[in-house]
C-alpha cells in the first residue's frame, strides 16, 4: 500500500515555525521517533486567501486529476490565458504546492492538501 502524501496548511509565526521545529529536534536527540511532516504556513488569513485563491485551488484540482501536464494544456482544460495561469503555476512551484518535472510538465505531488485555522485564543 502506497503512502498519502500529506501538506498541512495553516496560519502561524516565525516563533511557533521554531518551536515546532525545536520540539522534533529533541525528540530525535532522545532517541525517539519522529514522524516527517510537510507544512506550508502562511502568517495570516488574508495571505492564506490570496496565495490559494478559489482560481488557483481549482488549477490544483484540475491539475491533481489531469496527472502530469504542460501549462499550456492546463490553460486549454481551465479555459484560461496561458500567461495568468503561468503566473499561478510559477507561484505554485515556490509555494511548493506543485512539481516541475525535468520535461517541462507539472504536477501536483500531494494526495491530501490540508488546512487547519485555528481562533485566536
Amino acid at each position: 500500500m502506497s503512502r498519502r502524501k500529506k501538506l498541512s496548511v495553516g496560519i502561524g509565526s516565525a516563533t511557533q515555525a521554531l518551536d515546532r521545529f525545536e520540539s522534533v529536534w529533541k525528540r530525535a536527540e532522545r532517541g525517539r521517533p519522529v514522524t516527517p511532516e510537510s507544512r506550508l504556513t502562511f502568517s495570516s488569513l488574508p495571505q492564506l486567501l490570496k496565495e490559494l485563491s478559489p482560481s488557483r485551488w481549482e488549477l490544483l484540482e484540475t491539475l491533481r486529476v489531469e496527472g502530469k501536464t504542460t501549462i499550456y494544456a492546463l490553460a486549454g482544460r481551465l479555459g484560461r490565458h496561458y500567461k495568468n495561469v503561468h503566473t499561478d503555476v510559477t507561484r505554485l512551484i515556490q509555494l511548493g504546492l506543485i512539481e516541475k518535472t525535468k520535461d517541462g510538465k507539472v504536477n501536483v505531488p500531494w494526495d491530501v492538501i490540508a488546512a487547519e485555522l485555528k481562533l485566536a485564543a
